[in-house]
Protein backbone atom coordinates (compact mmCIF):
# COMPACT_ATOMS: atom_id res chain seq x y z
CA UNK A 1 0.00 0.00 0.00
CA UNK A 2 1.63 3.11 -1.17
CA UNK A 3 -0.30 5.34 1.09
CA UNK A 4 1.45 3.96 3.83
CA UNK A 5 4.66 5.43 2.84
CA UNK A 6 3.16 9.02 3.70
CA UNK A 7 1.96 7.06 7.26
CA UNK A 8 4.46 8.43 10.36
CA UNK A 9 6.11 5.16 11.54
CA UNK A 10 4.85 6.33 15.09
CA UNK A 11 1.22 5.34 13.80
CA UNK A 12 2.30 2.44 12.30
CA UNK A 13 4.05 1.03 15.19
CA UNK A 14 0.31 1.24 17.10
CA UNK A 15 -1.46 -0.56 14.43
CA UNK A 16 -0.61 -3.86 16.24
CA UNK A 17 -2.41 -2.82 19.21
CA UNK A 18 -4.76 -1.85 17.77
CA UNK A 19 -5.13 -5.42 15.92
CA UNK A 20 -4.52 -7.25 19.23
CA UNK A 21 -7.57 -5.08 21.02
CA UNK A 22 -10.26 -5.99 18.16
CA UNK A 23 -9.15 -9.26 18.17
CA UNK A 24 -10.36 -9.46 21.28
CA UNK A 25 -14.22 -7.58 20.83
CA UNK A 26 -14.31 -9.82 18.33
CA UNK A 27 -13.88 -12.68 20.79
CA UNK A 28 -16.42 -11.07 23.42
CA UNK A 29 -18.93 -10.86 20.27
CA UNK A 30 -18.69 -6.69 20.15
CA UNK A 31 -20.32 -5.56 16.84
CA UNK A 32 -19.55 -1.83 17.26
CA UNK A 33 -17.32 0.63 19.58
CA UNK A 34 -17.19 4.19 19.71
CA UNK A 35 -13.43 5.83 19.62
CA UNK A 36 -14.09 7.51 23.37
CA UNK A 37 -15.10 3.21 24.48
CA UNK A 38 -11.79 2.28 22.39
CA UNK A 39 -9.58 4.69 23.81
CA UNK A 40 -10.96 3.29 27.65
CA UNK A 41 -9.41 -0.10 26.48
CA UNK A 42 -6.89 0.58 24.36
CA UNK A 43 -4.71 3.86 26.75
CA UNK A 44 -4.67 5.75 23.19
CA UNK A 45 -7.16 9.02 23.02
CA UNK A 46 -10.43 9.57 21.67
CA UNK A 47 -8.64 12.09 19.30
CA UNK A 48 -5.42 9.85 18.76
CA UNK A 49 -7.49 7.32 17.77
CA UNK A 50 -9.62 8.97 14.93
CA UNK A 51 -6.54 10.82 13.90
CA UNK A 52 -4.71 7.17 13.18
CA UNK A 53 -7.25 5.31 11.74
CA UNK A 54 -8.11 8.37 9.63
CA UNK A 55 -5.00 8.15 7.89
CA UNK A 56 -6.08 5.20 5.97
CA UNK A 57 -9.74 5.61 5.28
CA UNK A 58 -12.45 7.02 6.67
CA UNK A 59 -13.74 3.73 9.06
CA UNK A 60 -16.05 5.12 11.23
CA UNK A 61 -19.66 6.88 11.26
CA UNK A 62 -20.83 9.42 13.40
CA UNK A 63 -23.41 8.62 16.13
CA UNK A 64 -22.41 4.93 15.20
CA UNK A 65 -18.96 4.29 15.99
CA UNK A 66 -17.02 1.59 14.17
CA UNK A 67 -18.37 -1.51 13.00
CA UNK A 68 -15.98 -3.36 14.56
CA UNK A 69 -15.66 -6.74 12.49
CA UNK A 70 -15.19 -4.34 9.27
CA UNK A 71 -12.00 -2.32 11.65
CA UNK A 72 -10.22 -5.88 12.63
CA UNK A 73 -10.30 -6.51 8.93
CA UNK A 74 -9.28 -3.22 7.42
CA UNK A 75 -6.19 -3.45 10.39
CA UNK A 76 -5.67 -7.16 8.69
CA UNK A 77 -5.50 -5.45 5.24
CA UNK A 78 -3.09 -2.59 6.31
CA UNK A 79 -0.64 -4.84 8.26
CA UNK A 80 -0.39 -7.39 5.59
CA UNK A 81 -2.05 -10.33 7.41
CA UNK A 82 -4.35 -11.44 4.32
CA UNK A 83 -1.42 -13.12 2.92
CA UNK A 84 1.32 -15.88 4.43
CA UNK A 85 4.50 -14.86 4.86
CA UNK A 86 7.40 -17.24 4.10
CA UNK A 87 9.53 -16.79 7.40
CA UNK A 88 12.76 -18.76 8.34
CA UNK A 89 15.13 -18.28 11.88
CA UNK A 90 18.79 -17.88 11.61
CA UNK A 91 19.94 -19.09 14.96
CA UNK A 92 18.87 -21.66 16.87
CA UNK A 93 19.30 -21.01 20.56
CA UNK A 94 17.44 -19.62 23.02
CA UNK A 95 15.48 -16.62 21.02
CA UNK A 96 15.27 -18.61 18.07
CA UNK A 97 13.77 -21.85 19.82
CA UNK A 98 11.44 -19.36 22.01
CA UNK A 99 10.44 -17.78 18.28
CA UNK A 100 9.50 -21.10 16.71
CA UNK A 101 7.80 -22.39 19.27
CA UNK A 102 5.13 -19.67 20.06
CA UNK A 103 2.68 -21.15 17.82
CA UNK A 104 0.64 -17.48 17.04
CA UNK A 105 2.96 -16.44 14.15
CA UNK A 106 1.52 -19.69 12.60
CA UNK A 107 -2.00 -17.88 13.27
CA UNK A 108 -0.86 -14.40 11.90
CA UNK A 109 0.51 -15.88 8.50
CA UNK A 110 4.37 -16.07 9.22
CA UNK A 111 4.89 -19.65 8.47
CA UNK A 112 8.20 -20.69 9.89
CA UNK A 113 10.04 -22.81 7.10
CA UNK A 114 13.34 -23.90 8.67
CA UNK A 115 16.13 -23.39 11.26
CA UNK A 116 19.51 -22.50 10.22
CA UNK A 117 22.79 -22.83 13.33
CA UNK A 118 26.36 -23.27 13.06
CA UNK A 119 26.08 -26.03 16.00
CA UNK A 120 26.40 -29.56 14.30
CA UNK A 121 24.69 -30.74 17.73
CA UNK A 122 21.21 -29.42 16.39
CA UNK A 123 21.43 -30.73 12.79
CA UNK A 124 18.34 -32.30 11.86
CA UNK A 125 16.56 -31.80 14.99
CA UNK A 126 13.09 -30.71 14.76
CA UNK A 127 11.40 -27.59 16.53
CA UNK A 128 7.20 -28.25 15.96
CA UNK A 129 8.38 -29.91 13.02
CA UNK A 130 10.86 -27.51 11.94
CA UNK A 131 13.91 -28.57 11.12
CA UNK A 132 17.13 -27.33 11.79
CA UNK A 133 19.91 -26.72 9.28
CA UNK A 134 23.67 -25.78 9.04
CA UNK A 135 24.16 -22.28 8.30
CA UNK A 136 26.05 -22.98 5.45
CA UNK A 137 23.31 -24.09 3.73
CA UNK A 138 21.29 -20.59 3.80
CA UNK A 139 22.17 -19.11 0.50
CA UNK A 140 21.52 -22.76 -1.25
CA UNK A 141 18.17 -22.97 1.03
CA UNK A 142 17.38 -19.42 -0.14
CA UNK A 143 17.34 -20.11 -4.21
CA UNK A 144 15.41 -22.79 -3.79
CA UNK A 145 12.70 -21.40 -1.18
CA UNK A 146 10.83 -18.52 -1.38
CA UNK A 147 11.18 -16.82 1.70
CA UNK A 148 9.97 -12.94 2.58
CA UNK A 149 11.49 -12.52 6.59
CA UNK A 150 14.45 -13.64 8.14
CA UNK A 151 14.61 -13.68 11.87
CA UNK A 152 18.36 -13.21 12.99
CA UNK A 153 19.07 -14.82 16.59
CA UNK A 154 22.51 -14.82 16.39
CA UNK A 155 25.60 -13.18 18.27
CA UNK A 156 26.28 -9.78 17.15
CA UNK A 157 29.82 -10.61 15.50
CA UNK A 158 28.05 -12.56 12.84
CA UNK A 159 24.90 -10.91 12.31
CA UNK A 160 25.67 -8.55 9.48
CA UNK A 161 27.27 -11.27 7.72
CA UNK A 162 23.77 -13.34 8.01
CA UNK A 163 21.78 -10.33 7.15
CA UNK A 164 24.34 -10.08 4.03
CA UNK A 165 23.42 -13.48 2.87
CA UNK A 166 19.38 -12.90 2.97
CA UNK A 167 19.76 -9.80 1.19
CA UNK A 168 21.83 -11.66 -1.70
CA UNK A 169 19.29 -13.74 -2.06
CA UNK A 170 16.05 -11.87 -2.12
CA UNK A 171 14.25 -11.46 1.46
CA UNK A 172 13.58 -8.12 1.79
CA UNK A 173 12.34 -8.46 5.56
CA UNK A 174 14.12 -9.19 8.40
CA UNK A 175 13.57 -9.43 11.88
CA UNK A 176 17.04 -8.89 13.77
CA UNK A 177 17.05 -9.75 17.42
CA UNK A 178 20.51 -9.71 17.62
CA UNK A 179 22.15 -6.98 19.07
CA UNK A 180 23.80 -4.73 16.41
CA UNK A 181 22.32 -2.41 13.98
CA UNK A 182 22.79 -3.96 10.56
CA UNK A 183 23.34 -2.19 7.41
CA UNK A 184 21.03 -3.40 4.37
CA UNK A 185 19.97 -1.19 1.21
CA UNK A 186 16.96 1.02 1.83
CA UNK A 187 14.35 -1.07 0.01
CA UNK A 188 15.40 -3.77 2.68
CA UNK A 189 12.88 -3.47 6.16
CA UNK A 190 14.27 -3.94 9.43
CA UNK A 191 12.96 -4.38 12.62
CA UNK A 192 14.97 -4.59 15.31
CA UNK A 193 14.31 -5.86 18.64
CA UNK A 194 17.39 -5.00 21.14
CA UNK A 195 16.17 -6.76 24.51
CA UNK A 196 18.69 -4.95 26.82
CA UNK A 197 17.24 -1.37 24.86
CA UNK A 198 13.45 -2.40 26.27
CA UNK A 199 14.78 -3.29 29.69
CA UNK A 200 17.30 -0.16 30.01
CA UNK A 201 13.99 1.98 29.05
CA UNK A 202 12.17 0.00 32.17
CA UNK A 203 14.99 1.06 34.60
CA UNK A 204 14.61 3.96 33.52
CA UNK A 205 11.47 4.64 34.15
CA UNK A 206 11.66 2.73 38.12
CA UNK A 207 13.99 5.70 38.75
CA UNK A 208 12.37 9.21 38.93
CA UNK A 209 14.20 12.04 36.44
CA UNK A 210 14.46 15.48 37.51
Amino acid sequence: MDKKKNISMAVIKRLPKYHRYLTELLKNDVDRISSKELSEKIGFTASQIRQDLNCFGDFGQQGYGYNVSELYNQIRNILGLTKAYGTIIVGAGNIGQAIANYIRFDKLGFKIQSLFDANPRLFGLRLRDIEIRDVDLLPEYLKENHIDIGIICVPRNSAQKVCDVLVKNGVKGIWNFAPVDLVAPDDIKIEDVHLSDSLLTLSCLLNDIE
